[in-house]
């Protein structure tokens, strides 16, 4: 069962969520919260697999909650849901520790598969979102050497990864470097699995986390 908490100041939204969310048998709405503190007080006392956060929010905005989550140690996967389109809400909420970025014109059976994603551990974002993230820009990888994995990559493998963050395609990145696009496949396949990420997005939302990007 996963334990879903929605954060959310509009009652409307918040009982439409709800309604549908408990309707699936794999997911149970643990509670409710109408602004970012009381959100947190709630991760807090109830234990939520996933919180559905809204970004604009009285009191305490969604980006404030997700710091003070990590604040006070508190790791729900957090699927942010908001109704607000500004590119440069994505990158700041996905380092601050969200796990998913979608908008709330997402048709609902598809929120429900969201929800599922996040919970099982993966980075999920609206093509909006993701499109943000790769076309942000792109600092020089000097701070390469932070994050876990990152210190296993090779300093080619770095700049490979700043370029995917960059939203360079392979042929790009291979222009870029001179090098032939089948060397540029291999060191994307290296930095995949040395990140152990899936996907091009999730190196992008990896280096922007750890400050690659």
């Amino acid at each position: 069962m996963i334990r879903v908490l929605i954060a959310d100041d509009h009652p409307v939204v918040r009982q439409g969520l709800r309604t549908f969310l408990d309707l699936q048998d794999d997911v149970d709405v643990v509670g409710e919260a109408a602004d970012g503190a009381e959100a947190v007080d709630l991760v807090a006392s109830l234990a939520p697999d996933v919180l559905l956060l809204d970004l604009k929010m009285p009191v305490l905005d969604g980006l404030g909650t997700l710091v003070r989550l990590g604040e006070r140690g508190l790791r729900p996967r957090v699927l942010v849901l908001t109704s607000v389109s500004d590119r440069e809400d994505v990158a700041p909420a996905m380092r601050a520790g969200a796990s998913g970025f979608l908008y709330k014109d997402i048709d609902p059976a598809a929120l429900v598969q969201a929800v599922r994603a996040v919970h099982s551990g993966q980075v999920l974002l609206a093509p909006e979102a993701a499109e943000a993230m790769l076309s942000g820009p792109v600092s020089p990888p000097a701070a390469a050497g932070a994050g876990g994995y990152a210190a296993s990559l090779t300093d080619r493998e770095r700049e490979v990864l700043t370029l995917i963050a960059s939203g360079r395609s392979n042929r790009e990145i291979a222009r870029e470097l001179a090098v032939a696009e089948k060397t540029v496949k291999t060191h994307v396949s290296n930095v995949l699995m040395k990140l152990g990420v899936q996907d091009r997005t999730q190196a992008a939302l990896y280096a922007v986390r750890h400050g690659l990007a």
